[in-house]
């Protein structure tokens, strides 16, 4: 049996981590500068890391049966959290009707629909030499961004966007990945993270929704023909970000590793409680540094709280269809109870 490689649950922890913080600090970014700048620092990996690790995890694209399970994997958990998100805006923001739109994703959801996207994409552009296919997508990201209804509907402009980093992820091997996780390349990286922070910091007017790729070049500036050269270099940007944040990855198994096993899970449930944080009176708490590192513990929590197996257990029928880990909470619960009445039993014959 093939040992589970820890090195990227370790990944995905950190990022699924970086992803709540994120959507925690997004309501900040306009009253302070150091965090507009760590917000903008985050998104400029954050989601490319992940789009790249799941590309890497697409090399069995040609299996009998791939699509279908992703199709369940990923459009079903769609359909059912978009309904129930619509639900949710409903009564958190005390709309005057319910609007279910299953074509528009709901925020957070797009990811689903993108990675759906992706995956069948793959079985065209995965049979060109590496470059042509990467550069194939690149060119059609470019050009997309002057079509201007190409944006949230069905996740189109992300999932244009976005689709060369699942491309290289994909044709990545795991030994070019292990070299990033030494000493001299983990120098570079601190560095280079630390240099583009400072400079988000010294060009505050530098738009955070570059790294969204989700609008039109006509909605970020003017949509000149330099627009293009611009998303090249946040893509550019963004791919040295990927492998600075490799190489702080450690290889091993902690007690964090599992937890990378449960993003999914953490993806699609924290958005109740981030979107009832933005309506509520806790946010007017957080004015200074201190307080947003607070709010990074918070998010630690929360992704643990979430990765636990708890409400994995309890959420499992929604999001995987399946009821495995309900049952084994279930009998565990139960050998617990028996557990207790074995002790009090003991107790109770003892004092005779």
């Amino acid at each position: 049996m093939r040992q589970r490689d820890y090195f990227f649950d370790n990944a995905k922890f950190f990022l699924i981590f970086f992803v709540v913080f994120g959507h925690l600090l997004r309501e900040f970014i306009s009253d302070n500068g150091t965090i507009y700048a760590v917000y903008k620092t985050i998104y400029s990996f954050h989601m490319p890391a992940f789009i790249f690790v799941s590309g890497f995890f697409a090399k069995g694209i040609y299996e009998k049966g791939y699509i279908t399970k992703i199709a369940k994997k990923l459009i079903l958990p769609y359909l059912i959290f978009q309904l129930v998100y619509s639900v949710f805006y409903f009564f958190l923001y005390q709309k005057n009707s319910l609007t279910i739109d299953p074509l528009t994703p709901h925020w957070s959801l797009w990811f689903l629909v993108s990675l759906f996207f992706w995956n069948i994409m793959l079985l065209g552009f995965s049979k060109w030499k590496p470059w042509i296919g990467i550069s194939i997508s690149l060119i059609i990201a470019l050009l997309i961004g002057y079509v201007d209804f190409v944006s949230n509907y069905l996740s189109l402009s992300r999932t244009f966007v976005f689709f060369p980093m699942f491309l290289i992820g994909y044709h990545m091997k795991k030994e070019h990945i292990q070299k990033l996780t030494n000493i001299k390349a983990r120098s570079i990286a601190f560095i280079t993270i630390a240099i583009v922070f400072f400079w988000f910091l010294q060009f505050p007017e530098i738009n955070y929704k570059w790294l969204l790729g989700s609008k039109p070049y006509s909605e970020l500036e003017s949509g000149s023909y330099f627009s293009m050269f611009t998303r090249l270099g946040f893509y550019v940007l963004s791919l040295i970000m990927v492998f600075s944040f490799l190489a702080f990855v450690p290889k091993g198994q902690y007690f964090f590793t599992k937890w990378g096993k449960q993003t999914l899970y953490v993806y699609l449930l924290h958005g109740f409680f981030v979107r009832t944080f933005r309506e509520s009176p806790l946010k007017n708490y957080f004015t200074d540094i201190e307080n947003f590192i607070m709010l990074a513990g918070i998010s630690l929590l929360l992704t643990i709280f979430l990765s636990s197996q708890l409400i994995t257990s309890l959420a499992q029928p929604i999001i995987e269809l399946r009821t495995n880990q309900l049952k084994l909470l279930l009998r565990n619960i139960s050998l617990y109870i028996d557990s207790i009445r074995g002790n009090r039993n003991r107790k109770s014959s003892q004092s005779y």
